[in-house]
Order: C-alpha cells, then sequence, then structure tokens
C-alpha cells in the first residue's frame, strides 16, 4: 500500500518550508526531515508517524489512536504512530506535525556524510 497523498499534501502545508526541511520516501512512506533529522512521515499504513522526546512521547500514547512505533519487532523510544483518525481535523493534524517537526528542529543539523566513489564495473580474468 502506497502512502495517502491527500495527507501528505496536509502535513506539508503545515512544515515550514523555509526551515531546512526537505522530503524522503522512506519505509513505503514519505518522511519530512528537518535539519537532516526525520520528524513526521506520512506512513503506507496510514496516518503519521511522529519523532519526540521520548518521556514526552510515552505520555501520550492511548493504545488506540497513539502506539507507540514498532518496527522489525522492537518499539523506538521517542517514536507514535498516529492513526489517520486521530488527524482528520487539520487542527489535530497541525498539533502533531509541529510536535514532530519541533523536536527534530531542535537537534543539531546533521553533515552529510562523504559518499565513496562509484566503481566501473571491472570484468573480472
Amino acid at each position: 500500500m502506497a502512502y495517502d497523498e491527500e495527507l501528505a499534501e496536509r502535513v506539508r502545508a503545515v512544515v515550514d518550508a523555509g526551515a531546512d526541511v526537505s522530503e524522503r520516501r522512506m519505509f513505503g512512506g514519505l518522511a519530512f526531515l528537518i535539519g537532516g533529522h526525520m520528524g513526521v512521515a506520512v506512513s503506507r499504513e496510514g496516518g503519521l508517524m511522529v519523532r519526540m522526546e521520548p518521556a514526552a512521547a510515552a505520555a501520550l500514547v492511548d493504545d488506540i489512536s497513539v502506539t507507540p512505533m514498532v518496527m522489525q519487532g522492537r518499539e523506538l523510544d521517542g517514536w507514535l504512530r498516529v492513526t489517520e483518525a486521530a488527524v482528520r481535523d487539520d487542527r489535530d493534524l497541525t498539533t502533531w506535525v509541529e510536535r514532530g517537526v519541533r523536536f527534530a528542529g531542535s537537534l543539531p543539523p546533521k553533515t552529510p556524510k562523504p559518499r565513496a566513489p562509484r566503481r566501473k564495473n571491472a570484468r573480472l580474468p
């Protein structure tokens, strides 16, 4: 399942485009990165993935519309999965997106890692 393009447009409208924001397709969804750090993503499973300070994130879990994010069987500290139903209202969407953007923006900008030069296909003897 591909991510919800309409939800992505709604998130895009909330994210401040002037604040070192980039978009990247990740995990089958669309991630919004601030200074190279993912703050929020539109999930291919519906709804959002939101990054926050771990203690604050834990306090928002209700096990219905907000759950801890689990990848490969492991719960990720500071990451929440927010259902589509929880972000239908624009005000609620704005609240969640701003939480993720604020946290990612509080982190020091990532410096791009140098890429190794590409080797041409060498023929084996």
